[in-house]
């Protein structure tokens, strides 16, 4: 986590899927190579919004990757294909993204590239759930928890980054940025109006809701009525990286201070629509 020394702002900044460091028993249990397994990184995500911690907001960012352990997901969508021994009972196995490979602990990476080269123990993904898991989402409400009793608000903005093949579903175009609010339903309307307005007046193109709505995070901490907000937002590693090697373009200057400015308009909009209604939240 990303301290700064004053937290100056009511906003907290989540980058869970930008982790690098893959242990060695996990490399040697994959059948992809040391850059296919990338595939589902969410590469330099927490260096793009660095510059959030000296303008007074923490940042959380996972180390370990999203191809081991994902973190916007239940605590336990698991797929027992997966895995030799019995799942415990409270084991979402019937999700949507337990069916297309991408529970808790993922089957396949992008592109439908499978992991593993044989089941995993059961023990395996309940002790990556119980020792990274847990303690990452206990350390992301604290710091939600803390804001709001300081601010009297929280806002919680969950940066990840996405293919630059994906498509707008509306328009068949490649946005540059997706917000993901839940379809209005994890963060009160005027702060994704104001994150849409504010990046498209820099150049860039945006979508909104659509292909990606926000995952469990945004869905689980998001609650508008209790003052407590959540955004997605998805940047297109077109803007700022080769996809083929994981290497940083020349364009992640011009990114980086892009999203600075965006960061620092965001953070001073009116907080008026962000504060709890009383009669709501009783």
């Amino acid at each position: 986590m990303l301290s700064p020394a004053d937290q100056r702002l009511p906003f907290v900044f989540n980058s869970p899927h930008s982790g690098r460091q893959y242990p060695e028993s996990f490399l040697a249990a994959s059948r992809l190579d040391a850059r296919s397994i990338r595939r589902s990184e969410d590469a330099y995500v927490d260096e793009l919004f660095s510059h959030v911690v000296p303008l007074g907001a923490p940042m959380l960012r996972a180390h370990f990757p999203r191809a081991y352990l994902d973190v916007n997901r239940e605590p336990y969508e698991l797929d027992p294909k997966m895995y030799d021994g019995r799942l415990p009972s409270y084991a979402n196995i019937r999700s949507i993204r337990v069916a297309g490979g991408l529970g808790t602990v993922a089957r396949i990476v992008s592109e439908n590239h499978e992991i593993y080269r044989h089941r995993l123990p059961v023990e395996e993904a309940l002790n990556r759930i119980e020792t990274i898991y847990k303690p990452y989402h206990s350390t992301l409400r604290r710091l939600l928890a803390q804001t709001h009793v300081t601010f009297g608000h929280a806002v919680l903005i969950d940066c990840h980054s996405m293919p630059s093949t994906v498509k707008c579903q509306t328009t068949d175009t490649r946005p540059d940025f997706i917000l993901g609010d839940r379809y209005g339903t994890s963060c009160n309307s005027d702060l994704t109006d104001f994150a849409f307005e504010t990046l498209r007046s820099k150049g860039y193109s945006v979508s909104r809701n659509k292909p990606y709505a926000g995952g469990f995070i945004t869905e689980h901490y998001g609650r508008p009525s209790s003052g407590l907000h959540a955004l997605q937002i998805e940047i297109n590693r077109g803007l700022y990286m080769d996809e083929a090697t994981h290497e940083p373009t020349a364009h992640f200057g011009q990114l980086f201070h892009d999203l600075k400015d965006f960061v620092r308009e965001l953070t001073a909009m009116p907080d008026a629509g962000l504060i709890a209604d009383p009669i709501a939240a009783e």
